[in-house]
């Protein structure tokens, strides 16, 4: 295999994944509001354990993280942030798989 080709491809590839439409490289952008609410609302949740302030915080800190990888899958700045908005979507789905399978049915809570 010709090593000049390899290089083009790895090079396309590279500025396909990395470079935005106007050819700036974007990994990392300041954090919009998902983000930032995403992130209040994690640090918010350490000091609740129970009660529905819990539960208000863990949806809102789910949902805006669901709403931040959609904007990141739909209108992502290049491949890799596309490719983080889908990895991060698929790691909120299995959450909440995993939250499912631990969650009781109303056979087991009703049963002796």
């Amino acid at each position: 295999m010709n090593d000049t080709l390899f290089d083009s491809h790895t090079e396309r590839l590279c500025q396909r994944l990395f470079r935005d439409g106007t050819g700036e490289i974007v990994i990392a952008q300041p954090p919009n509001l998902p983000i930032l609410i995403w992130g209040a609302a994690t640090l918010l949740n350490l000091f609740f354990k129970t009660g529905q302030i819990k539960i208000a915080l863990d949806l809102l800190a789910f949902s805006s993280l669901l709403y931040w990888s959609f904007l990141e899958i739909t209108q992502g700045a290049n491949y890799f942030r596309r490719d983080l908005g889908i990895v991060v979507l698929i790691a909120l789905i299995i959450s909440v798989i995993k939250r499912l399978d631990r969650t009781p049915t109303l056979n087991q809570v009703t049963s002796p």
